[in-house]
């Protein structure tokens, strides 16, 4: 687990996080500024156009799709630390087994812990991930079983490369 947070160091990925949080902060600022000249009309006159429906609309998906790229981010950081880890270690089967035992123990003793600290966990600490299906989208954490399957890719390249 210590390789894991290493190649976090390793990819700057707490930098990679705060520029993308500082971009969805900018965004949500442009939808705000894009909504609120839509209900007062956006200095335009009624000759000029303009759709002011499409401008509210724009104004509420703008900053859910800046949510989404940043929490896809954050799960592309996850699965890179973990390959790095399993390079570093060359023990792939270890981290996946360690990852297995702590997202069971994440189901059985569920944590309290604001939504805005999860990323700060090594797997979902907001139990009940398995199914979520479109709510995937707002997860900082991949689904675990897809970290282990990875990790087992990783692991049947290196037991092929040690035998060649």
């Amino acid at each position: 687990m210590t390789a894991h947070e290493l190649a976090h160091i390793k990819h700057r990925h707490m930098l990679v996080g705060t520029i993308g949080a500082t971009l969805a902060g900018a965004i949500g600022m442009i939808a705000n500024v894009i909504k609120w000249g839509a209900i007062f009309g956006g200095g335009r006159s009624d000759d000029e156009g303009g759709n002011p429906i499409a401008m509210l609309a724009l104004a509420i998906v703008m900053p859910i799709v800046a949510m989404i790229i940043n929490f896809a981010i954050s799960r592309t950081n996850e699965f890179q630390a973990d390959r790095t880890a399993a390079e570093i270690t060359g023990r792939p089967r270890d981290l996946a087994s360690a990852l297995t035992r702590l997202e069971a123990y994440a189901h059985r003793i569920p944590m309290q812990v604001n939504p805005a600290a999860a990323q700060l966990a090594i797997v979902n600490p907001l139990a009940g991930g398995r199914g979520m299906g479109l709510l995937k989208l707002f997860s900082t954490h991949p689904p675990t079983e897809e970290r282990v399957a990875a990790l087992e890719a990783i692991e049947q390249k290196l037991a092929f490369s040690r035998t060649a």
